[in-house]
């Protein structure tokens, strides 16, 4: 059977493709962020994952206001990237592993979540700029799985339902008869908005406590409604449900080993953390 390894919850702004472009990882300004991510690689050159399931928003190149659904997830044998107007060079293709694509639609279909199945898909930023930060040379080991999740345009799903639907791709990924090694990554957030009277909202205490709470206390920021979160983090800060899925996947305990939070990226509260499985 299959087994999750870990988890891994990073940020996605689209200024870190173009500084990775401009090799600024130890330009002042970047390397506290860059410099997050060594222990993430060298864990992942250990802990060989064989594929990764990774849960992100689409920005609208493959999805638009005219057709957004609540949850996606990716059928394709490969995914290709695109140009998105941010001026970030294209990335190589991205292997699928349609088998396990194919078990958790039908998994999460019987576990009566609707989703929109998607046997060709273009993936943005949200997906290609962590796959960049955990293998820099681009030479992809895993397949991937790739699941969206709607928080562009009302009404989005609540974070408690976000939490459900990690917590039933967790379970079709342990029902998955392969002997697989299987890593869920989160990507998105944290608190900040890039525009209106708030532009530039940051609520680091909010962050933190939200970053611990993934280790101990996983289903604390359900208390909120999305309206609450908004408020808290900011329009763009509602991002951290693509977290709260990825930690409902992985099993109810798990180990930090490692995290990093760094304050400015592009007006946004960048963390990241790396989780192993325990039990």
């Amino acid at each position: 059977m299959a087994r999750i390894i870990g988890g891994i919850t990073t940020s996605h702004v689209p200024a870190i493709g173009g500084a990775i472009h401009k090799r600024l990882q130890d330009d002042p300004y970047w390397k506290p962020f860059f410099d997050g991510y060594p222990p993430v690689r060298q864990w992942l050159a250990q802990a060989r994952p064989d594929v990764l399931v990774l849960i992100y928003n689409d920005h609208g190149l493959n999805f638009f206001l005219d057709k957004m659904p609540t949850f996606a997830v990716g059928a394709a044998p490969e995914y290709h990237n695109a140009d998105e107007g941010w001026g970030i060079p294209t990335l190589p293709p991205f292997p699928g592993d349609q088998d396990l694509s194919w078990h958790m639609i039908e998994s999460l279909v019987a576990d009566e979540f609707d989703i929109v199945t998607c046997q060709e898909m273009l993936v943005d930023h949200a997906f290609t700029l962590p796959m960049a930060l955990l293998w820099p040379d681009q030479r992809w080991p895993v397949r991937v799985v790739p699941v969206v999740i709607n928080t562009v345009q009302a009404p989005l799903p609540s974070a408690s339902r976000c939490f459900r639907f990690g917590q039933a791709i967790g379970r079709a990924i342990q029902s998955w008869e392969a002997d697989q090694r299987v890593l869920v990554m989160g990507t998105g957030g944290l608190s900040h908005q890039l525009d209106g009277t708030r532009a530039g909202h940051i609520n680091k205490e909010f962050d933190l406590k939200f970053m611990a709470s993934m280790i101990d206390d996983p289903k604390w920021a359900t208390q909120y409604s999305n309206e609450e979160l908004v408020e808290l983090t900011g329009t763009q800060g509602i991002e951290l449900l693509m977290w709260l899925v990825a930690r409902g996947a992985l099993p109810d305990k798990v180990e930090k080993l490692h995290s990093n939070y760094h304050i400015p990226i592009s007006n946004t509260a960048s963390g990241l953390m790396l989780m192993e499985s325990r039990g």
